[in-house]
């Protein structure tokens, strides 16, 4: 309730134009992201030297042509050929149905029907996943 709450008066508060993303990020808990990528981390770690596992790493993700993380090879076909880049408001959609994007994935979640916690995700990935450099 008390979110809801915040998520109206932030709404009212962004500038226009501002999108439901940008504010549930903006009330995004990195923390609870944090643990619901526990689910996540059967396939994918957020951190470059953890390397691939059954889902390509994740580190750096954002900002990134999909389908070409370097050293993973078990891309579909048609992700492999992909030209979307990874935002996130491009991930927003994709944790949403990953299915709806790319039928063909191997992606083994059906997605993540919650908007807040697609965004606590996001807020995570965003943090974790940034490229050793900038750590």
């Amino acid at each position: 309730m008390m979110r809801g709450l915040l998520m109206a008066l932030l709404l009212v508060g962004l500038p226009a134009g501002a999108s439901e993303l940008e504010a549930r990020l903006a009330l995004a808990d990195v923390d609870r992201g944090r643990i619901l990528f526990g689910q996540c981390r059967t396939c994918h770690y957020p951190q470059q030297f953890m390397g691939h596992n059954t889902g390509p790493n994740l580190s750096g993700i954002f900002g990134k042509v999909a389908g070409k993380q370097p050293g993973f090879e078990y891309y579909s076909a048609r992700f492999k050929a992909a030209q979307f880049v990874w935002t996130p408001k491009m991930m927003y959609a994709w944790l949403e149905n990953p299915m709806a994007i790319y039928p063909d994935s191997t992606m083994m979640s059906n997605g993540v029907p919650d908007a807040q916690d697609r965004a606590d995700l996001i807020a995570f990935l965003m943090q974790a996943t940034r490229r050793d450099s900038e750590n």
